[in-house]
């Protein structure tokens, strides 16, 4: 079995359905093959902050429940981002050697992290100052992070839209309403145009292409010359209005949140068209409930396959799906890309070829956020806050 390892565990970012089934992969792997210690941290990074660090040890007994668990056991944290960390007093401290501290104190041999884009930024570059041996695992529902074609998350909230959608187009044929449906989709419409197809809707709007009112209302209305009395529109939350401008709501704390587009495309299609209009907005049902079957096999071999890279000590890798097989590549390549809908995609075709509305023109639409800045991040700059404070 090689020599004995202690591996940490954790979840971060936003939570998401398949993630307890890697977590459970993860365990069976290290623990049932290799004979190595398991140990979940809790809370993502304020976990390994906490004195004693928050642990939980995993055995193959207390891991069997997991497979169909939706959220993750461990906890999550998208808030505070351990570089410039806000502390009561309102001021911002580097709180990374603790963090640091808190994986030397576990006597942890490697640490598995599961998350998206910006979690795994961050945790790469504690790994790069605290000389921690560091393998990932991508999650997002978004499906927006470079170099792997899916990631955890992605297909549950894909099925979620679409049973929304499946439900939706019985009322609206039935008051002969104009339904819009809008989904999760920080910076990416990949929901969107995924949960648009296999939902049969009207017009799919995407951040990644443009689109008007008039042309939206005038594919809607050739609907209705059809016979059609009904028409399902879905639209992304990262979509802007006509002017470019991103629809927020801010909390009673300041923070900003995306939400809010599909009550702004309702208002502008009732007043151009007259039609009656109805939104349903999903906001964090996408995230939750049972994994779907593809989640559970993805997370079950991503968490395999990490643990296979601990044992072959290729760290600083992420597993990663491509052409139907895993595959590990340089967390630093993963999180410099960024996976947006590309306007030649196959999906954009064929929606296009079936007669629904995708926009305007097929050349990529500008999207106000600061990915680009990650760069920034990797150069050893300061962390940026993504869409400017907007979050998920």
């Amino acid at each position: 079995m090689g020599e004995q390892k202690r591996i940490g565990i954790l979840t971060s970012g936003g939570d998401c359905a398949g993630l307890n089934a890697t977590i459970r992969a993860v365990a069976h792997r290290a623990i049932g093959t290799y004979g190595w210690e398991v140990l979940g941290v809790c809370r993502a990074t304020h976990g390994l902050m906490s004195r004693p660090p928050q642990v939980m040890q995993f055995d193959l007994k207390n891991t069997y429940p997991l497979l169909t668990m939706g959220g993750t056991i461990l906890g999550t944290t998208n808030k505070g981002n351990p570089f410039a960390f806000p502390m009561p007093d309102g001021t911002l401290r580097d709180r990374a050697e603790e963090i640091i501290e808190g994986y030397r104190i576990l006597n942890l041999d490697t640490l598995i992290g599961i998350g998206g884009d910006g979690s795994l930024a961050i945790l790469r570059k504690l790994a790069q100052q605290g000389n921690i041996n560091l393998v990932a695992i991508p999650k997002t529902i978004d499906n927006d992070l470079g170099s792997t074609e899916r990631s955890v998350g992605f297909d549950t909230a894909v099925n979620i839209a679409t049973e929304a959608l499946d439900r939706l187009h019985f009322t609206a044929a039935s008051h002969s309403r104009v339904m819009i449906l809008e989904v999760m989709g920080r910076d990416a419409g990949h929901i969107a145009i995924s949960a648009g197809i296999a939902g049969g809707a009207d017009a799919i709007l995407i951040p990644e292409i443009p689109y008007t009112i008039t042309n939206l209302c005038n594919a809607l209305n050739r609907l209705h010359e059809k016979g059609r009395n009904f028409a399902i529109v879905v639209v992304a939350e990262a979509v802007c209005t006509e002017k470019g401008e991103r629809v927020t709501q801010t909390d009673r704390l300041g923070q900003s949140r995306l939400g809010g587009i599909g009550q702004y495309l309702a208002d502008q299609i009732s007043t151009s068209s007259g039609a009656e209009v109805r939104v349903t907005v999903l906001g964090h049902v996408q995230r939750g409930g049972i994994p779907s079957p593809l989640d559970r096999l993805l997370g079950s071999a991503f968490g395999v396959a990490a643990v296979d890279l601990i044992a072959n000590e290729k760290y600083d890798h992420m597993v990663s799906w491509q052409n139907r097989q895993v595959v590990s590549v340089p967390i630093l390549d993963a999180i410099a890309q960024y996976r947006t809908v590309d306007p030649d995609d196959t999906l954009v075709k064929t929606a296009q070829a079936m007669g629904i509305y995708l926009g305007d023109r097929a050349d990529p639409a500008p999207i106000p956020h600061t990915l680009h800045s990650k760069l920034d991040l990797l150069a050893g700059r300061e962390i940026p806050q993504r869409q400017s404070g907007v979050v998920s």
